[in-house]
């Protein structure tokens, strides 16, 4: 294979800079970002009462085996919680994607969020887009390496405040703070900070569209999710090319009329949808797999619209039928009620977990070697191991019984009368069930029943069995 021809098989990129726009979407768009950004850096720092727990807000607590969401506290146990959630989150995409198309990746994708904020800082530092586009021709001289290095500069700074703040959720937000700075800090918590701002370096300030086009899945599942009634940035070509195709203004193609009778649309061809693209795709090329459904175009063309007095909606937000046929799309079709009705049944199922949450549970491990004993006295004794789990931000003091075995004597290791397990802590207890031999290898159900002293939870028990020796 020749070197040219191997040359021809792929592209350098070409950096995409953006042109700003006003409009309902960019609106919108700036809306998300900031909501978002405000609930992700502060969250780490907003605190929350519970009592003998932590005191942060939102807590994932991976040494204690604890992920603290406000009131909601979530165990081990309880990861079927973290199921149910992802299972909605993933169905509500889909739903959304056969509704409206990729509005999650224009909106509310962390890559866009965090490309979308280093944008505002290049254009900032820079200026718009055709002082940016000067700076990028200019040869490395001292112009060139200062606007750029403020720029690197500040993307470093922002990458590295979402690297921290990502990594205070996952310990005390204000003592990590000052252990940070300190060296007190752990390893780890420097490690996932670091790696956390090369990456949102890279990839938000150098990267960009190409997480998009070559990088996410999304991208390349979401077809089998479009259809033709799917909701998309569209370009009315009907409208806009004519019989003739588009054509910018002149002399005799400054009105509708004189470009009707001419046989041009309404497209006069300025570019500025491609312009404020922030993948650098051509929406009147068609759908497709880089475009992120942001509506960037559409505020772009209907300030041209507006300009020369025409209806807006040249590009608009519509389906594919719409635009081949004038029809209108459905909303609620056989998949949107579909992917709807699984939602919610999933989210009945989440809320009840979450409302009806045992605030104590334990478990039962009955000791096998030996697993019965003849004593001296003439009775069997049987040895169990019992965890038991507090759940709640306060300690809990309770007393051990067992129910449907007749003449047991229950005795705790250690010589314990009372037990008592601290918050948000498991506990393990030996305990030894001694009672009246009966038939060789004989078993015996019964429960060991658990009951709060203090009367704030009901009594808990849990099922096992009593066995004699063979």
């Amino acid at each position: 294979m020749s070197a040219e021809h191997e040359e021809s098989l792929y592209q350098a990129r070409v950096a995409i800079h953006p042109k700003s726009v006003k409009g309902v979407f960019r609106t919108f768009k700036t809306s998300m970002l900031l909501l978002a950004f405000a609930v992700f850096f502060l969250l780490p720092w907003l605190r929350w009462d519970r009592g003998d727990g932590p005191s942060q807000a939102v807590l994932f607590d991976l040494p204690g085996r604890r992920f603290y969401i406000f009131d909601l506290i979530v165990h081990p146990q309880d990861m079927f919680l973290l199921a149910g959630a992802l299972i909605i989150f993933a169905w509500f995409l889909f739903f959304v994607t056969g509704v409206v198309g990729r509005a999650f990746c224009g909106y509310f994708c962390f890559q866009t969020l965090w490309t979308d904020a280093f944008m505002f800082i290049e254009r900032w530092v820079q200026g718009d887009r055709q002082r940016r586009l000067k700076i990028e021709k200019l040869p490395w001289n001292v112009e060139k390496i200062t606007m750029k290095g403020l720029t690197w500069l500040a993307w470093l700074a922002f990458a590295w405040w979402s690297g921290f703040t990502f990594t205070a959720y996952w310990t005390d937000a204000p003592a990590f703070f000052g252990n940070f700075f300190t060296g007190e800090a752990a390893s780890a918590a420097y490690i996932t900070t670091g790696l956390l701002t090369f990456s949102t370096f890279v990839v938000a300030g150098f990267a960009r569209e190409q997480v998009c086009i070559y990088m996410c899945p999304y991208s390349r599942f979401q077809t089998v999710m479009f259809d033709k009634e799917t909701l998309i940035p569209a370009y009315d070509f009907k409208r806009g090319e004519g019989e003739k195709g588009r054509h910018s203004l002149g002399r005799g193609l400054k009105t509708q009329d004189e470009r009707k009778a001419a046989g041009h649309g309404d497209c006069v061809d300025c570019g500025l949808c491609v312009q404020v693209c922030p993948t650098g795709i051509d929406i009147r090329d068609g759908l497709q797999i880089a475009c992120i459904n942001c509506g960037l175009c559409i505020d772009a063309c209907n300030e041209i619209m507006d300009k020369q007095g025409w209806e807006r909606g040249l590009i608009r937000y519509a389906s594919e039928q719409e635009i081949e046929t004038g029809v209108k799309p459905r909303v609620l079709k056989p998949k949107t009620l579909g992917y709807g009705a699984a939602i919610a049944v999933v989210f009945g199922f989440l809320i009840y977990g979450v409302l009806h949450q045992a605030p104590m549970d334990f478990a039962i491990d009955q000791v096998r070697n030996p697993l019965a004993v003849t004593l001296g006295d003439g009775r069997v004794q049987n040895s169990y191991e019992i965890k038991i789990n507090n759940k709640m931000t306060h300690p809990l003091k309770l007393s051990l019984g067992v129910d449907g075995l007749q003449d047991a004597e229950v005795e705790i290791a250690g010589g314990k009368k009372d037990i008592e397990v601290a918050s948000n802590n498991l506990l393990r207890l030996l305990v030894r069930v001694r009672r009246p031999a009966g038939p060789a290898g004989s078993q015996q159900d019964f429960s060991f029943v658990l009951t709060d002293k203090d009367g704030k939870i009901d009594p808990v028990s849990m099922h096992t069995t009593f066995n004699m020796p063979r």
